[in-house]
């Protein structure tokens, strides 16, 4: 049987691909390991496609989702006691298991606060919201893959401040991602990175 773990070893080779442990009744992880301008690792849900989520009928055919992080080379993503690291981690199956268990739906542009408190997700990483987006850098690696009868996409999880998510209130997610891209801003974690908004900006 065709799983996203044979998908992606078919398209990247064996030695890209592996599971990362999890504990019981969690998500199964993948890690893969990609060559862009350097080194990435993706760490992806491996089974989130079992479920169909119920889209709106204008996003038919992006009912199968996996949900992802891309680390960027300088990030050791298996220091599990370091909190500038692990983070990914409670927050990739927090978001994997909401989706399934309130039978609702993710999709491009749909945005998530780190808590009622907005604190910075990481000691290092100072965003406070996240959002989900297709593809950018990684567009054609994290093309969509077919398993058995499915098409199955990638949403990349990608963290955002609170100006960057104002923003996005007011004037979409195309207005945002523009902003973003002009920036030098995709979905590759970046501890280092300020804002894209510039300090003048006001919604009203």
């Amino acid at each position: 049987m065709t799983t996203v773990y044979n998908a992606l070893t078919q398209r990247f080779g064996e030695h890209r691909v592996s599971s990362i442990p999890v504990a019981e009744n969690e998500i199964p992880l993948i890690a893969l390991d990609l060559e862009s301008r350097s080194p990435i690792t993706v760490i992806c849900t491996n089974g989130l496609s079992d479920y169909k989520m119920p889209v709106p009928e204008k996003l038919a055919g992006k009912e199968y989702n996996e949900l992802c992080f891309c680390l960027p080379n300088y990030w050791e993503w298996e220091e599990l006691e370091n909190p500038a690291m692990n983070w990914i981690f409670p927050w990739i199956q927090k978001l994997a298991k909401h989706v399934v268990e309130k039978e609702t739906w993710f999709g491009h542009g749909h945005t998530i606060p780190s808590g009622k408190d907005l604190a910075p997700l990481s000691p290092t990483m100072k965003q406070n919201n996240l959002i989900l987006l297709d593809p950018m850098l990684l567009e054609n690696e994290l093309a969509p893959i077919h398993v058995q009868d499915k098409e199955i996409n990638f949403l990349t999880i990608v963290p955002i401040f609170s100006d960057e998510m104002d923003f996005k209130q007011a004037k979409g997610t195309f207005k945002l991602l523009q902003r973003l891209s002009n920036k030098g801003v995709n979905e590759i974690l970046d501890d280092f990175r300020t804002t894209s908004m510039r300090s003048k900006w006001r919604i009203f």
